[in-house]
């Protein structure tokens, strides 16, 4: 009986399910199976009829070497801005997770710069830094830091660190609210047991705090790796792929490809191996952390 009841509700729950499993199917198979399709033919103009070519396009993207260029620069993009955001976001969870007066507000504070639309945040950005008009260059100058204005989208590693600075900058929040929950979470017994012991704050932090809070952060570096692999908008507003291509990430090169090259097809198959890289990261993370959550 209890195994028939089972049974009922396991059908129950898959049929309940169903309408929003085949719509979130249908959401994320059609666009990749239309990027596909896409990518077999030679279309250059968006809604424009094309020839089958089959791996014609697949063929022409990997030898070409502003692909390989471009997907170097995304790599040094995750892993920069995964490095950056994950320091900020550690350091702003610590600091939010102590019982100071007003800590209340700094918690809803510092979700702000996260809700910001990007183009605000462009905008900002791009005063703040400019060399003309702007709040920085005179800081650096009147402190001694620097000896004239710097350009910080003038060069390729400015430019490049900028924008790794600004976008670390624009998601550290989330994070950093992520990391809070996983903290709240780790009993405050451990920690008073360990300062009675005589455990000093570093001593507390990487035996107690580090070791729980790892799960937390292996998600957050799944997540975070796909979120900025994506990034187009801050990187296009700000620099547009420059200079002289030192910020063309995969993103800005599929935009390149298709409404600036008229080659809507090539476009399509560098988004189709890129969706392939990251579903295979995805996977390949996610099974790890099933692993180490098993030996735990």
């Amino acid at each position: 009986m209890t195994g028939a009841a089972s049974g009922r509700q396991g059908r129950l729950a898959a049929l309940l399910a169903a309408p929003a499993l085949l719509l979130l199917g249908a959401v994320l198979a059609w666009p990749l199976l239309s990027a596909v399709l896409l990518s077999l033919q030679d279309v250059r103009i968006v809604g424009s009829q094309g020839a089958f070519v089959g791996s014609a396009n697949y063929e022409k993207v990997l030898a070409d070497p502003a692909f390989w260029r471009a997907a170097r620069l995304s790599l040094g993009w995750v892993l920069a801005n995964a490095v950056l955001q994950t320091a900020l976001a550690l350091a702003a969870a610590l600091i939010l997770h102590q019982g100071f007066p007003g800590v209340r507000v700094a918690r809803t504070w510092i979700v702000l710069t996260w809700i910001v639309p990007t183009v605000v945040v462009v905008m900002i950005w791009r005063w703040l830094l400019s060399t003309s008009g702007g709040m920085i260059n005179p800081l650096l100058v009147s402190t001694g830091l620097a000896e004239r204005p710097v350009g910080f989208f003038a060069t390729p590693e400015a430019a490049f660190m900028s924008l790794v600075f600004i976008n670390s900058w624009r998601w550290f929040p989330f994070i950093a609210l992520m990391i809070l929950a996983g903290l709240t979470r780790i009993p405050a017994d451990l920690h008073e047991a360990a300062r009675v012991d005589g455990a000093g704050p570093w001593q507390r932090f990487a035996r107690i705090t580090w070791p729980l809070l790892a799960p937390t952060l292996a998600v957050l570096l799944v997540i975070g790796t796909l979120l900025s692999f994506n990034v187009f908008d801050i990187i296009w507003l700000l620099t547009g792929g420059g200079p002289a291509g030192s910020t063309r990430t995969l993103p800005v090169l599929i935009y390149e490809t298709a409404f600036r090259g008229y080659r809507v097809s090539e476009a399509a198959t560098i988004a189709v191996l890129s969706t392939l890289v990251l579903m295979a990261f995805a996977v390949l993370a996610t099974r790890s952390l099933a692993l180490s959550g098993a030996d735990r």
